[in-house]
């Protein structure tokens, strides 16, 4: 048996899937080996497995063993076998170490690496997959590398002719589901003469 991943959310009391055996007389059913840590309880003449306690995602994938007896000869059993997932909620939002970062760039500089952003996200899989974007600045001048959040100028600065600071929002943003969560570093960039 394979049923439906759980969430990690999931409450006690959920169902998670029903056994069924086919057989002459009532049988009863029970979680024989497995579920070490008391997570799933059986109704012994439905066969519904549901959830005792809240879910740990670490303790997870769990295979548990399920026995179907017959109930006028306990010598007569069959046992199958039951595989849960649980799947990690987006719950956090990805962090940058620090919200503001400080940059000098001599003017004229062409076209050039400035810094490299990197934010942390606690989820696993694609909740914990980031992408890089430019939330706002000069897009003209800036530009980011979304896979490495590799932030570069586009332009050469003029110290004399120009702004000597620009303030530019990055946000690094996970593919979490049910809902991308963002985090929001601004880099201060000073044009040196």
């Amino acid at each position: 048996y394979q049923p439906a991943p759980l969430s990690e959310k999931t409450p006690p009391d959920t169902f998670v899937v029903q056994i069924s055996v086919l057989y002459k007389v009532p049988v009863i059913y029970s979680i024989v080996s497995g579920d070490g840590k008391g997570y799933f309880i059986i109704d012994p003449s439905t066969g519904i497995v549901r959830t005792r306690k809240n879910l740990k995602l670490e303790d997870f994938p769990v295979s548990f063993n399920v026995r179907a007896t017959d109930s006028s000869n306990p010598s007569i059993f069959n046992d199958v076998s039951v595989n849960v997932e649980v799947i990690d909620e987006n719950d956090f939002p990805p962090v940058f170490p620090s919200s503001l970062l400080e940059k000098r760039l001599e003017e004229n500089s062409p076209a050039t690496q400035i810094i490299q952003l990197k934010a942390q996200d606690s989820d696993t899989g694609r909740n914990g997959f980031l992408t890089y974007g430019i939330l706002s600045g000069d897009g003209l001048k800036f530009r980011i590398d979304e896979a490495t959040g590799i932030l570069y100028s586009t332009a050469s600065f003029d110290y004399e002719e120009e702004r000597t600071e620009y303030q530019v929002v990055i946000y690094a943003e996970d593919d979490g589901i049910p809902e991308k969560k963002r985090g929001y570093c601004t880099v201060v960039i000073k044009i040196i003469d």
